[in-house]
């Protein structure tokens, strides 16, 4: 049984061998061209083709001018009014254009050329088109050229193996504007701006774009040639005013959900939410029609590490539709770009080269793909060959080994890379890119940042305004020399002790070997991050004294957990050394014996299932401080212990969650019921409290009257001393 669509295909692919067996045995053209001149050339073939539609992947515009006589087309939706358009690279005189048709052809159509690809002109009409090849002479000089449906011939839409467009050598102009081109053939490709070659020398760009005009010429000096962004909209517009200032272009970024992973936003259906994308499309549109003219845009990027960061949203087969649906409509959002603004590439980001498959698969119209790689740049080269892709690429943020990359310390957090081994990870990074040759077009390398936090130490070449070894190692990668530039405080040797037993609210020690190569005095500075803590990122300003030859005493924040320690080396010119170590915060210790240790102990409540929970009050008095006895969320509470007898003691120390008491008592009891004070407090502030307080009791209870948070009351350990 022969389907509808099955007889479809055969009619069409009878009906076009026998126009091309037509051609061959006499010229059934519409208009006779004049004869070829010896300077007659194809300018057609491989250039880019765009299309107002295709009627599904395997017809992209691209398949119209590959060369391809028989095997390969372009196909249109079932609709008039259909164009497919081809981008010479510059101006020509245009001389004869030759259609190559599939069985759905057009009855009537124009042949339009265009010097801007906006404003057109017609050249040629057709109005009683019969299919088969139609060789046409023409005279007009354009860089665009345009083949304007108005009619078909048939119920399908335009169909063509091949538009070839003919034209004589030697009369090609340098094409205005400086557009950018992807050029050149498999692993030998070339970025082009203006007709002349551009290797990508990037930073992703940081500041906030009211300071653009301040640190774009800083950029410039470090022989910067590309920034890149993440989001573009209405507020862009500065930022590529001021980079054009300076002769800089920028990657102007789309961002989609859910980018990089937890925390970047937003888990969409790309198979179903339909809305979502038509909104994405609609917006990137727009801000490609304000940009696309800018001097300053040099490529668009869709998306960055949605392909990978899809994993935190889906699971099984349905991760692998979610990718494939992301793909298919970052390939979208490229045919609509390239509808807009046929002048620039369109790119899409990922962190991990197990995308491109999704890519290669889904997404042909994209001109070049791009990579965020890290430690691991090196390895990129490799996973393109094994992966047989027919497209260079850019690496979009690399530098220096990230926290997922290198191993953990002895207190069990990433073991932060010193600042020689970062500068020598973005030359490494930088050395790997170059030695890709033909493929690798460039780097916009991570990260032209000011941050002076966590992240911004681990990765900003110049965090609070402060530059780097990095940030010179960059600069002799792409402007070649740093000859006469005053460079940072170089520190080595850093050391914590105890490392990972540092007590709360006491002393730790802290050295350093710092050096200036410029001999410039040095003013070091010590600061604390609770990042692994507490989750506070920010780097605050620690209590120290300076015990002479690089040595400080530190003290600990009373807050238990793993700490980073940070020795800031600045030189009064611009310039710091910054080395970080771990210091593991416990509880100071006690002297005497914890009587309270593994006693029967009851509360008014506690929580049987929430986060860690059950969190039963004896693992207040478990001597683990990984477990905690948690109560509800509401005033007021208690917990008591039962020493077994009556017992003397003399301290007590607790140890809270966050969630702490701000207003309590201790209490003791002989008989569990009748009870006397013997501490009150209504100022604390929860991680550490050491009591100075005795008695002789049986019963030694906590009572509880205020929450420092809205959560309820929780005790990793209640320690009583004797």
């Amino acid at each position: 049984m022969t389907t509808a669509s099955t007889a479809r295909r055969r009619a069409r692919t009878t009906a076009s061998l026998v126009s091309l067996g037509a051609l061959l045995a006499t010229s059934a053209t519409v208009l006779t061209a004049a004869p070829a001149t010896a300077a007659e050339t194809l300018l057609s073939q491989g250039k880019t083709a765009t299309a107002s539609s295709t009627e599904g992947a395997g017809y992209a515009a691209s398949a119209a001018v590959d060369g391809d006589l028989t095997g390969t087309r372009w196909a249109s939706q079932w609709s008039d009014a259909q164009w497919l358009q081809v981008d010479l690279g510059a101006r020509a005189n245009i001389s004869r254009v030759l259609l190559n048709w599939e069985g759905a052809y057009g009855k009537a159509y124009d042949i339009q050329l265009s010097d801007n690809g906006t404003d057109w002109r017609t050249v040629t009409s057709v109005t009683a088109g019969d299919g088969g090849t139609d060789e046409l002479a023409v005279s007009g000089t354009g860089r665009y050229i345009r083949l304007q449906g108005v009619t078909r011939a048939t119920g399908y839409g335009y169909s063509l193996w091949e538009f070839r467009v003919y034209g004589e050598s030697g009369t090609t102009q340098p094409e205005p504007g400086g557009a950018v081109r992807v050029t050149g053939s498999q692993g030998n490709w070339q970025l082009t701006v203006g007709g002349q070659p551009y290797t990508v020398k990037g930073l992703t760009w940081g500041p906030a774009i009211a300071d653009a005009p301040k640190y774009m010429p800083d950029l410039k000096s470090m022989g910067v040639n590309t920034i890149r962004t993440w989001g573009t909209d209405g507020g862009t517009k500065p930022l590529l005013d001021s980079a054009a200032a300076q002769g800089l272009k920028v990657v102007n970024g789309f961002w989609l959900q859910p980018g990089g992973g937890p925390g970047s936003g937003g888990c969409v259906n790309y198979v179903t939410d339909t809305a979502y994308k038509n909104t994405m499309l609609t917006e990137f549109a727009k801000w490609v029609d304000a940009y696309k003219s800018h001097p300053a845009t040099l490529m668009w990027n869709v998306g960055n590490e949605s392909v990978l960061g899809l994993q935190n949203c889906y699971g099984g087969t349905e991760l692998e539709a979610q990718r494939n649906a992301y793909t298919t409509f970052v390939n979208d959002v490229a045919k609509k770009i390239h509808s807009i603004d046929p002048d620039h590439p369109v790119t899409s980001t990922d962190a991990w080269t197990g995308a491109w498959p999704y890519y290669k698969r889904n997404a042909p119209d994209l001109d070049l793909y791009s990579m965020n790689a890290y430690g691991d740049v090196c390895g990129v080269r490799q996973d393109w060959i094994d992966g047989g892709y027919d497209k260079p690429y850019i690496i979009t943020e690399t530098g220096n080994a990230g926290e997922w990359e290198v191993p953990d310390d002895v207190n069990g957090v990433p073991d932060e890379p010193t600042d020689v081994q970062k500068a020598e990870g973005y030359t490494k990074a930088w050395n790997c890119v170059t030695g890709h040759r033909g493929v690798a077009l460039g780097a916009t390398m991570f990260h032209y940042g000011l941050e002076h936090d966590f992240g911004g130490v681990w990765f900003n070449l110049l965090p609070d305004g402060l530059k780097r070894l990095s940030y010179y190692a960059v600069k002799k990668a792409y402007a070649g020399s740093t000859a006469g530039d005053n460079t940072p405080p170089v520190i080595t040797n850093m050391t914590v002790t105890p490392a990972s037993a540092a007590p709360a609210g006491r002393e730790f020690t802290v050295r350093a070997d710092i050096r200036d190569p410029d001999g410039d005095p040095v003013t070091p500075k010590i600061y604390l991050s609770g990042n692994y803590a507490n989750g506070d990122k920010r780097l605050v300003d620690a209590q120290y004294r300076s015990l002479g030859n690089g040595t400080f005493a530190v003290t600990a924040p009373e807050k238990l957990g793993v700490w980073k320690v940070y020795v800031q080396a600045e030189d009064g010119r611009g310039n710091a050394g910054i080395e970080t170590k771990s210091v593991k915060v416990v509880a100071p210790p006690v002297a005497g014996t914890n009587i309270a240790l593994g006693r029967p102990a009851t509360a008014s409540s506690s929580q049987a299932s929430y986060g860690d929970c059950p969190c039963p009050p004896s693992h207040a008095v478990d001597g683990n401080p990984g477990t905690r006895w948690a109560s509800d969320w509401s005033d007021p509470q208690w917990i008591q212990v039962d020493l077994g007898s009556a017992r003397s003691f003399n301290r007590l120390q607790l140890v809270w969650d966050p969630a702490y008491a701000k207003s309590y008592e201790v209490q003791v009891s002989d008989n569990g019921t009748t009870w006397r004070t013997i501490h009150t407090t209504t100022t604390g502030n929860g991680d550490i409290d050491t009591i100075e307080a005795g008695a002789t009791a049986r019963y030694v209870r906590l009572q509880l009257t205020a929450r420092g948070t809205g959560w309820g009351y929780s005790l990793h350990e209640f320690g009583i001393y004797a």
